[in-house]
């Protein structure tokens, strides 16, 4: 009895694992405006991110040194777009408007900037390509925070 008793429970063990194995392989559904599994965006979204961003926000999505204090000029260094940074603690909707319009299209009396506005530069196409690869770049428990974000915000 003992034998098949331990056969059950290994076996449904087993079973148990590879649900969740399963589970966690499935490509979950996207949240939001990003796309960062969509290999073709991300690719567009990185060429551009090289051409419109990476001058101040870095090569690597590493920001500029210090970008937490102003500098002398009174304005805040790019912050970084990788990890180490708050992108991902906004939600899809924000980083898309302060991408195309700027603090501006998130506050009032808004406060000096070296950011400049998209709009006109980039389509809105372009602009979630950017924002899709910068996500795609994240470590996975970040990109589910941020799509636990974005299903908040919905």
């Amino acid at each position: 009895m003992l034998g098949r008793t331990t056969l059950l429970v290994t076996g449904g063990l087993a079973l148990a694992g590879f649900s969740v194995a399963f589970v966690l392989a499935q490509a979950s559904e996207p949240v939001g405006l990003l796309t960062p599994d969509d290999a073709e965006v991300v690719a567009v979204g990185q060429d551009i991110y090289a051409d419109q961003c990476a001058a101040c926000h870095g090569e690597n999505l590493e920001g500029q040194p210090n970008w937490r204090i102003r500098g002398e000029d009174g304005l805040l260094p790019a912050p970084p777009h990788d990890a180490t940074g708050h992108t991902w603690h906004h939600d899809d909707e924000t980083l898309f408007t302060l991408t195309k319009f700027g603090l501006a299209g998130l506050m009032e009396n808004v406060p000096p900037t070296g950011m400049p506005t998209y709009e006109g530069v980039l389509s809105d196409d372009e602009i979630i390509a950017v924002l899709s690869f910068i996500k795609s770049t994240w470590p996975y428990d970040l990109r589910e925070y941020h799509d636990e974000l974005n299903a908040q915000s919905e």
